[in-house]
């Protein structure tokens, strides 16, 4: 399950279900959230939707970033030399993991550093590669295909390389580290005829929580965001993250809430999500939390087009990324 997905194990547990949320669409106008925007004083840039659309693009076009594809090596490439470009220090850690089937794959987690010599430093993640299979498309035909993965993967990315950008025009006052994820989409497919496994998931960050890319690297808390750019999502407050990390959680809602933008997080429970989160918080002791677009009561949860060839741009909104991108920044120039 996750429905299978990342595993995204559905697991939702017992002690949240009388607190689990519909997430409901919004009765009010998106066009009048974020009308409460920072004030001047707090002198930090602003987050360009325009901007965070077409870096989310750009990642579609080269075609499912598959793991162990010619796509898939361009595209670590192109990310890598954007953030160095925009000012980061950049490595790539590279590892191998062994997938469901057995088979073992190399794996590219990308790290873009902002701010090195601060000791206060905040970790913002999010997947970039694929996943290699359609497998809940509508048609079986397609379940081996892979996918463009616009929302799922790409639009976490794209908000991270605006922010990137955006450190790179007025340096914050703590340090930040962007992590980029491989391998996180590669998990047990709905096809696959064996006995289940755990941990498929999230391959990416259980590597690098066994082996951060810095001894020892103790940021103040972490968020990782996926799913963030489909028009209309809402955000509850994920399980996992209020596990670990809940005082982070309420900080970024309220900050959110703050800006105007209480209808997209909503203060309400969500379910419990297996994601990259999951194992920066037990592997490498990191409070994570997760931004992610998760409706408990819907059949799979994250909307009809994902892991379907669907997954594509039609399913990117500016309206979306600007509310996410807006409350990150604020978040981090506060800090």
């Amino acid at each position: 399950m996750r429905g299978a997905r990342h595993g995204l194990l559905v697991c939702v547990a017992a002690t949240f279900l009388a607190t689990v949320c519909a997430c409901a669409s919004p009765t009010g106008k998106r066009g009048d959230e974020g009308s409460t925007a920072a004030t001047e004083e707090q002198k930090r840039p602003s987050f360009s939707a325009d901007s965070a659309y077409s870096y989310v693009e750009a990642q579609v076009a080269f075609g499912p970033r598959v793991p162990g594809s010619e796509e898939h090596a361009q595209c670590r490439d192109f990310l890598a030399e954007h953030f160095r470009h925009h000012g980061a220090e950049v490595t790539v850690q590279e590892g191998e993991a062994r997938l469901y089937d057995g088979r073992e794959m190399k794996l590219y987690n990308i790290i873009a550093s902002y701010n090195k010599e601060a000791v206060r430093r905040v970790m913002l993640c999010a997947h970039w590669d694929s996943r290699p299979y359609a497998d809940s498309d509508p048609d079986e035909a397609n379940h081996k295909r892979p996918i463009d993965g616009a929302n799922d993967g790409a639009s976490g990315v794209g908000v991270l390389m605006e922010l990137g950008r955006a450190f790179s025009t007025q340096q914050p006052g703590v340090g930040v580290d962007i992590i980029l994820f491989d391998l996180e989409d590669w998990g047990i497919p709905e096809f696959y005829e064996g006995n289940y496994k755990e941990d498929t998931w999230c391959l990416g960050s259980q590597y690098w929580g066994r082996n951060t890319h810095v001894t020892p690297y103790r940021p103040m808390y972490g968020v990782l965001l996926d799913m963030v750019g489909a028009p209309g999502a809402q955000f509850c407050k994920e399980g996992v993250s209020m596990h670990f990390a809940p005082d982070i959680v309420d900080k970024v809602w309220r900050t959110a809430a703050d800006l105007g933008f209480g209808q997209t997080f909503r203060d309400q429970r969500g379910g419990m999500v297996t994601d990259d989160h999951l194992y920066v918080n037990t592997l490498a002791k990191i409070p994570c939390i997760d931004i992610i677009q998760y409706n408990p009561m819907s059949e799979n949860g994250f909307g009809d087009y994902w892991h379907t060839l669907g997954d594509n741009m039609n399913n990117i909104d500016r309206n979306t990324l600007h509310a996410v991108g807006e409350t990150l920044l604020e978040l981090i120039y506060n800090e």
